[in-house]
């Protein structure tokens, strides 16, 4: 086992925790030929991202107080099985509604190493050191979605959509033995809630009543929507409307991931001189600019991937920003239940990229528009909930004597 505060321990958790944006990533490109295969329409098949983010959200829910009770490591590596054996129904399927329902049971399992990954970097570090763990993290973990559609890409014009979700499967298993042999338990006994029912309402009330809270995650989740909002449309718009090859898909896809590990880099850098809240600006305005450039060049109609791909770099680099801002901010005041905390908080995240993926793909118009538009509201959106909430109610443990906003 290794020591919780090594290194190698962040790597192995970021591994994990990978899993959550390789079950969105890697099968971007496959999304056009799974819509061949099976006979149906745009929307049917981005269904299988929505019901995806649906699963994930709903089960974090139920993981998250789990974790509380039992300790973090059970759950996560419970869920990695659970990911390994509906991986198997996707590559199984035979119509488009199997793998709606495999992609949904497969979130069901995957949903617990990215809110478990959030609740042990919570058990280990203090709010301010935590912001810059998870930032660290994130960085790391870009590696899988920088990777993951160039794969994905690969097996598609190579072999067949298929075997994405058997890449998937062994991932899972692998990370499941990682999880189990590697990473010491995080979460003291000390530390670990009663699993009833009146307890666990009364925590999410708590939660859902702090302001603080509120703040950070509603900000989180706005731009969060918006980074979702172009994983659900950007394989449409640039294979099927701009005429990107989709096993060039991931190269385009990789300059999106250099935005947001830039933005992870730079909130590490930026730490030492700004206060949390002070970087979280920062990275909103930097998203509200490439947000609200992609939808300019949209309306002025310039098709052309580049068009689209430099201005959600930019807002990726500032999503890379904010995020572990949000993520660190939204679970500072609660070190003895960050795992209900972390629920609900990705409960949020992923019901809002929920509904920006099932907007995009139910008003895709054949052209970059819709997609441009939606992800700059969500942007404005992310601003909007920051002055109002996360502005006006920081989180104490990221008050510093100072720093000024």
């Amino acid at each position: 086992m290794l020591a919780l505060t090594s290194i190698w321990t962040t790597i192995l958790l970021a591994a994990a925790v990978a899993l959550g944006p390789l079950a969105v990533d890697m099968y971007l490109p496959a999304l056009p030929q799974i819509g061949a295969d099976f006979h149906t329409g745009t929307d049917q098949v981005q269904l299988t991202l929505s019901l995806y983010l649906a699963g994930f959200a709903l089960a974090q829910l139920i993981c998250g107080p789990l974790a509380d009770r039992f300790g973090r490591k059970p759950i996560m590596v419970g869920g990695f099985l659970l990911f390994a054996l509906a991986s198997v129904g996707c590559a199984l399927a035979t119509n488009i509604e199997t793998l709606q329902l495999s992609r949904f049971l497969q979130a069901l399992g995957g949903s617990a190493g990215p809110v478990l990954g959030r609740a042990i970097v919570r058990d280990i570090y203090t709010p301010r050191d935590a912001a810059k763990i998870l930032a660290l993290l994130a960085s790391i973990m870009a590696l899988a979605p920088a990777v993951a559609p160039t794969l994905g890409g690969l097996m598609v014009a190579g072999f067949s959509w298929h075997w994405i979700f058997i890449a998937m499967g062994g991932y899972a298993l692998l990370m499941a033995a990682v999880t189990a042999f590697g990473i010491p338990e995080p979460l003291p006994p000390s530390h670990r809630q009663p699993l009833r029912p009146r307890q666990l309402f009364a925590n999410y009330r708590r939660i859902s009543t702090d302001a603080s809270f509120l703040g950070y995650t509603l900000t989180n989740a706005a731009i969060y929507g918006g980074l979702f909002a172009f994983l659900s449309g950007a394989s449409f718009v640039l294979i099927d409307v701009l005429g990107v090859k989709p096993e060039h898909f991931g190269l385009y896809f990789a300059s999106m991931v250099a935005g947001y590990i830039a933005g992870n880099l730079g909130s590490i850098r930026l730490a030492r001189y700004l206060s949390p809240d002070q970087i979280l600006l920062y990275g909103l305005i930097t998203s509200l600019v490439g947000g609200a450039a992609m939808a300019l060049l949209a309306y002025q109609h310039v098709h052309s991937p580049w068009a689209v791909m430099i201005p959600q770099a930019i807002f990726m680099a500032g999503t890379g920003l904010a995020l572990p801002q949000c993520m660190a901010g939204a679970l500072a005041n609660f070190p003895t239940m960050a795992g209900s905390a972390s629920a609900l908080f990705g409960f949020i995240q992923m019901t809002a990229a929920a509904i920006a993926g099932a907007l995009v793909g139910a008003l895709h118009n054949g052209t970059p528009l819709v997609m441009a538009t939606i992800i700059a509201l969500c942007a404005g959106l992310a601003m909007i909930a920051y002055l109002l909430l996360a502005q006006r109610y920081p989180a104490k443990a990221f008050e510093t004597p100072n720093a000024s906003v």
